[in-house]
């Protein structure tokens, strides 16, 4: 229990710090946003880019290797693609986030997932 009291100090200096972590985070956001990935599902016949808000941004068929009478599969690797992009650009925005909050001097878990 008194170990949890010890950083009660600290609160202080990060309470201090706040104004310089917004600022920090929100910059790291509009940086984020601007940043793109790239996916792909069904051995690259639908590629997608996806922004760091996680906005879809382009998307791209591969026309040669799609069977027209199949828009079913077609259907479900835009899908495939889409979600897999949108989970790479949301783990580079985490991976970012635990840089800053490391930058910050915060303890793990205390930045928002």
């Amino acid at each position: 229990m008194f170990d949890a009291l010890k950083n009660l100090g600290n609160i202080r200096e990060m309470m201090a710090k706040l104004p310089e972590m917004q600022r920090q985070m929100q910059q790291m956001q509009e940086e984020m946003a601007r940043r793109t990935v790239t996916a792909d599902a069904g051995a690259g016949i639908v590629t997608v880019t996806v922004n760091g808000r996680l906005e879809l941004t382009a998307l791209k068929i591969d026309k040669s290797k799609v069977d027209p009478n199949d828009t079913e599969m077609l259907e479900d690797l835009i899908v495939a693609a889409v979600r897999a992009g949108q989970a790479k650009a949301a783990a580079e925005m985490q991976t970012e986030m635990h840089k800053l909050a490391g930058n910050m001097g915060l303890p793990p878990g205390m930045m928002p997932e």
